[in-house]
């Protein structure tokens, strides 16, 4: 069904029509109403590049990813959050677009789509620190949300989890269990979340008379293979750790390999804590978890971007709105007490 049958349907004028359904404020509340009853009981959905034309905006949100991220498209965490912010797009009438660009050209990327008219706004993914892109888009006046924080000036609109305490908890758990050499095995340390990981380890370790062991900190892309690798050469080693966290469900699946192929039981004879996603494809377990995590949901995230970056382009004196989430710690079969030697 197109506007001009709809029209004729309630017998309206498509003008009539058309500014009800974009929330004109000259139309009175009781119109609004039969207009968007009728349009859900036929579902009619409007023609957005139309909209466009005629409201000058694009309804078109913008992802720009360098060519050195590009694996991100086939990681579920990304495609999770894209999921969750899909769901307001679709209910707001907006959908989404894909930019890859060569690394040294991320700036000029989102200038163009600027220019061009291309998006309404755009979702900043993966804060590296010293991240240029928050100044760009702030000259440019082009709406955005970041997912994740960038360390100092944290006046623009952001969604994360609350990292350094995350971690700070979850090493606390493994320290009252009576684990002393803990490993982390963590997401690339030139992503904010990293770094703010990294600190709340150390921190608990710290708080509890232990200096940091730089031989049991690892950090790369968030593998598979990685975790696998990475737990293989910790319980070689002369002095293997009893416990670890790590940062990522994906990682962990290879630690766990690791763990098994040298013969221990995940739980008993070495810990594990893990941060779940909450991932809508690849649970952590059934009722009871198969790592013990700490646990926020990335779909959720995406929603929530989604929300305060549409909030931004339909009112931009609108204050910067930013929202940091808790982590919920869940215990699940990877974690025992420590056994010594």
């Amino acid at each position: 069904m197109n506007l001009k049958e709809l029209s004729k349907l309630i017998g309206m004028s498509q003008t009539t029509v058309s500014r009800a359904l974009n929330g004109y404020p000259e139309v009175s509340e009781k119109t609004r109403l039969l207009v968007q009853t009728a349009a859900i009981e036929h579902n009619y959905h409007p023609n957005t590049r139309a909209q466009g034309l005629a409201t000058g905006k694009s309804k078109m949100i913008g992802y720009v990813l360098p060519m050195s991220s590009q694996h991100e498209m086939l990681n579920p965490i990304f495609g999770d959050f894209l999921a969750g912010a899909a769901q307001t797009y679709s209910h707001k009438g907006y959908d989404s677009t894909l930019s890859l660009t060569d690394n040294d050209k991320e700036a000029e990327a989102y200038r163009d789509l600027h220019t061009k008219g291309s998006v309404d706004g755009v979702v900043v993914q993966a804060p590296r620190l010293n991240d240029p892109r928050i100044e760009i888009l702030k000259e440019l006046q082009l709406p955005f949300v970041v997912h994740g924080r960038v360390p100092g000036d944290l006046n623009y609109p952001h969604v994360d989890v609350n990292n350094r305490r995350a971690f700070f908890h979850a090493t606390e758990f493994l320290l009252d269990l009576g684990h002393r050499r803990i490993a982390l095995i963590n997401g690339n340390e030139h992503l904010d979340f990293a770094q703010r990981r990294r600190a709340g380890y150390e921190e608990a370790l710290s708080s509890h008379g232990i200096s940091p062991d730089t031989s049991l900190i690892f950090a790369d892309e968030m593998t598979e293979d990685f975790g696998y690798r990475t737990m293989t050469n910790l319980l070689d080693s002369h002095n293997p750790p009893s416990a670890a966290l790590v940062s990522s469900l994906i990682m962990a699946i290879g630690a766990r390999w690791a763990i098994e192929e040298k013969g221990l039981r995940l739980g008993k004879d070495f810990s594990i804590v893990i941060h779940d996603d909450d991932l809508s494809y690849l649970k952590n377990g059934g009722t009871i978890p198969v790592f013990t995590a700490t646990r926020s949901s990335v779909r959720e995230a995406g929603r929530l971007c989604a929300e305060i970056l549409i909030g931004c382009i339909e009112n931009p004196s609108l204050h910067p709105q930013s929202i940091i989430l808790e982590a919920d710690l869940i215990v699940g079969k990877s974690t025992g007490p420590y056994r010594g030697k």
